[in-house]
């Protein structure tokens, strides 16, 4: 049967989860078996006249499970001291290992997080959170040091489970609430990286180094069975799509998305300046006037968790933002406390409590809103597009964590922080150079009006209803609007 134009707009702008969107695409789309073994349980069973509910309960264990998966990257950096002398190694041979487990997650970034977009996630959680698991095991047993990095390279580049469950969530979430959905996973993402140092740190000064990885061990057993236990099945999005062919359409979004490189320029540039704050910070407040213990130091991190968990708290008002809006919005607060940071940040401690109260939840929202336009792009190809935009991030932190380190050892405290306020100001010239209901294929303009709030669903159904729907709806709803494309694409293969 034919689709008109305005019908493929109701399904994709409706209040709706998205995967009734995508029966068309699906031959058998129910499966009652995971890896054709293990059943999984009935009201998990993906149902496309019974779309799954994704409620707070659901929203929560995702961003639970983020939290504690995304641990595995961090348990070794307060560590390292013990590896030393367990392994009977310097300090510059142990070092090495942060590196191997930063790296096996680039890695698994760019080469399995992809897959989202052709397997069954519910699927590829599970063996990712089973293969996680058991390697940890070699963690804690083995006496060799050569063995402990490759482990700890392997456990990097199968502990990308939290960038699976985050295009998961945009697909299941109803558009209505993507942005608050994405808020509670990001959210639980950089809160595993926070606790998972200071859990390890107490854990290895009471106990053993041994002890942290038994620990972690117990906690992703907890993942994989309430991963079994609540995680929906969902059908595959793209089964024509090849191993290859992804990253052809990776880089097809590069070239011809105007939208994703400019994401793409303010994640790195955003993720640079974050990564820097956290690195020299140890440096400023472990050096005069300060001089504080690492303890003190420490609890700094917990002043930034607080900007972090308050961040879902403010979903719904993220929801109702076009997300261009709040993306421009979060960099101008972002410019704001790196200013007060370069003002007096060396000479007034509260300087630097208010900077890394502000720099930490508005990254958070600055963060979420990017990733909300990201995903906005393609509903059949989320999984790669946040790919795309974890790529930019890690590339970010390197970037802070070499530029950063050098300048600020080099030229002192002020310099540093000068230079990332350029970097602030440098994201801000990227995200104004393209209004918010710019047309996806231009790279510069204001074409659409400068609309602060998106359109509720009743009016959506308004605008379809008018007498030209495409034009209303590019003029108003750049998230539906850009979805838009990727119904009409679909539509045209299901004839």
């Amino acid at each position: 049967a034919m689709t008109s134009p305005a019908e493929t707009i109701v399904s994709s702008a409706a209040d709706q989860p998205t995967p009734s969107s995508l029966i068309p695409v699906q031959t058998d789309p129910t499966f009652s078996k995971d890896f054709r073994c293990l059943p999984i349980p009935r009201r998990l069973r993906y149902d496309p006249d019974k779309p799954f509910h994704f409620g707070m309960l659901l929203n929560v264990s995702f961003g639970i499970g983020s939290t504690l998966v995304v641990a595995n990257l961090y348990y070794c950096q307060p560590i390292l001291i013990q590896l030393s002398a367990s392994f009977h190694v310097t300090y510059d041979e142990v070092a090495r290992i942060p590196t191997l487990v930063q790296t096996g997650f680039g890695i698994g970034l760019l080469f399995i997080t992809p897959l989202g977009d052709m397997l069954r996630r519910r699927q590829l959680i599970l063996l990712l959170v089973v293969l996680s698991t058991t390697l940890t095991i070699g963690l804690a047993i083995t006496n060799n040091l050569l063995v402990f990095e490759i482990i700890s390279f392997l456990i990097g580049l199968t502990s990308v489970t939290p960038q699976i469950l985050m295009p998961l969530a945009a697909d299941l979430a109803p558009p209505a609430r993507r942005g608050s959905a994405i808020s509670v996973v990001q959210s639980g993402f950089l809160l595993g990286i926070l606790i998972a140092r200071v859990l390890s740190g107490i854990v290895a000064n009471f106990t053993s180094w041994r002890i942290v990885y038994c620990m972690s061990i117990g906690v992703q057993s907890i993942v994989l069975g309430g991963a079994y236990m609540l995680l929906p099945d969902y059908p595959v999005k793209n089964r024509d799509l090849s191993y290859f062919g992804i990253f052809r359409s990776m880089a097809k979004y590069i070239i011809t998305e105007p939208l994703v490189s400019q994401i793409m320029l303010t994640n790195w540039a955003a993720s640079a300046c974050y990564t820097n704050w956290w690195v020299t910070l140890t440096f400023l407040l472990g050096g005069p006037p300060y001089n504080y213990s690492t303890v003190i130091i420490g609890l700094f991190g917990l002043v930034g968790m607080l900007g972090v968990i308050i961040i879902p708290f403010f979903g719904r008002l993220l929801d109702r933002l076009v997300p261009w809006w709040s993306a421009i919005v979060s960099t101008v607060f972002l410019l704001v406390f790196q200013a007060v940071q370069t003002g007096a940040g060396g000479i007034n401690i509260a300087a630097v409590v208010i900077s890394c109260f502000g720099l930490d939840m508005f990254r958070q929202t600055q963060s979420i809103s990017l990733s909300t336009l990201m995903f906005s792009i393609s509903e059949t190809a989320r999984s790669r597009l946040n790919a795309l935009t974890i790529i930019s991030v890690f590339l970010g932190q390197i970037t802070g964590t070499s530029v950063g380190t050098d300048v600020f050892v080099g030229y002192g405290w002020r310099a540093d922080s000068a230079l990332f306020l350029v970097m602030y100001v440098f994201q801000l010239a990227v995200l104004i150079l393209r209004g918010p209901h710019c047309p996806g294929n231009r790279w510069f303009g204001y074409e659409g009006g400068l609309e602060f709030w998106k359109i509720l669903p009743s009016k959506q159904s308004q605008l379809v209803a008018s007498d030209d729907p495409e034009n209303a709806e590019c003029g108003h709803l750049p998230v539906v609007c850009s979805e838009k494309g990727d119904a009409k694409g679909g539509a045209e293969e299901f004839r």
